[in-house]
């Protein structure tokens, strides 16, 4: 098929992805169109190959670990080697639901873009001129120089960076269109959002209470002595020592939503109560997802 919709993830996001997958197909009246794929980061060797080896990230060597929470995010480049190099592809994060038809992004006019994004919001967007590349609307005709293992392969090599990489700013800036903000909402919702995004991994709803398994940033340009404090932490303490716990979400419509779809996929079969008590004893998953899941009340419509 011509056009298909990519989620990749690890070990640690099944579940999200899962929901995910299944908010896209909820949410559309355009199925027959599109395909939906998971990208699984287990599934590429060159990951392991280089667990615990140094890679270039924001001007920093650090090592490179496979149970890190967002070792899948260089699989995010993959969709265009996947289809080809023929087609459209939108690409997602595994934390990221549809709420509205995916089908009108993937269809829209693009204008002659090869990718289509939304800018990162903060300093990250403002200061550093980020891109958000966890939402991308692809034309794959058009990025055939994306190999994501070359690519990657040089972040050890010290050739590659990877935030740049990652913010999109090795592309060329005029083959890259803005998105409206709704496709990639950040921890916002409301009857305009196409796509919510629990970009804040502090508070992601299916997390709450479990310990922070995922690196802090080590390079603040804003205030650099929080950068030194962390990789001070990192060296005397350990990777994610003194981070301390996941956070409830201080939205709870986003919390209903969340749940509300989790709710949706265990009585399709889709996620098993078994799976979560297994991503529960992994802590993936909350402990108290299965009692969240039977007080969630059923959505209605796409999330009310």
């Amino acid at each position: 098929m011509d056009y298909c919709v990519f989620i990749h993830t690890n070990h640690k996001q099944i579940v999200g992805a899962l929901v995910a997958e299944y908010a896209l197909r909820r949410n559309s009246e355009n199925n027959d169109r599109f395909d939906v794929r998971i990208i699984h980061h287990k599934d590429y060797p060159f990951f392991r190959e280089h667990e615990g080896q140094l890679y270039l990230r924001d001007g920093v060597k650090r090592p490179w670990y496979n149970d890190d929470l967002q070792s899948f995010t260089p699989l995010r480049f993959m969709p265009p080697e996947l289809m080809g190099y023929a087609g459209r592809a939108v690409v997602i994060d595994p934390d990221i639901f549809a709420v509205g038809d995916v089908w009108e992004l993937l269809s829209r006019d693009m204008q002659g873009k090869a990718i289509m994004c939304r800018r990162r919001a903060g300093p990250k967007g403002v200061v550093d001129r980020c891109l958000a590349s966890s939402v991308m609307l692809l034309d794959n005709t058009q990025l055939k120089h994306w190999k994501v293992e070359e690519k990657f392969r040089r972040m050890f090599r010290f050739e590659q960076d990877y935030q740049p990489w990652i913010c999109l700013k090795d592309e060329p800036r005029a083959s890259i269109g803005l998105l409206e903000d709704e496709w990639n909402d950040f921890d916002h919702l409301d009857e305009h959002t196409r796509m919510i995004h629990n970009t804040r991994r502090r508070t992601q709803p299916w997390k709450a209470g479990l310990p922070i398994d995922w690196r802090p940033a080590e390079n603040f340009r804003l205030f650099p002595p929080f950068g030194w404090l962390m990789r001070a932490r990192r060296h005397l303490f350990g990777e994610y020592a003194l981070l301390g716990h996941y956070k409830p979400h201080p939205d709870p419509k986003q919390e209903r939503f969340f749940f509300g779809l989790l709710k949706e996929c265990v009585e399709q079969g889709i996620v098993t109560e078994d799976m979560i008590r297994e991503e529960m004893r992994q802590n993936h998953v909350r402990h108290d997802a299965l009692e969240v899941i039977d007080r969630t009340p059923r959505l209605v419509g796409a999330w009310q």
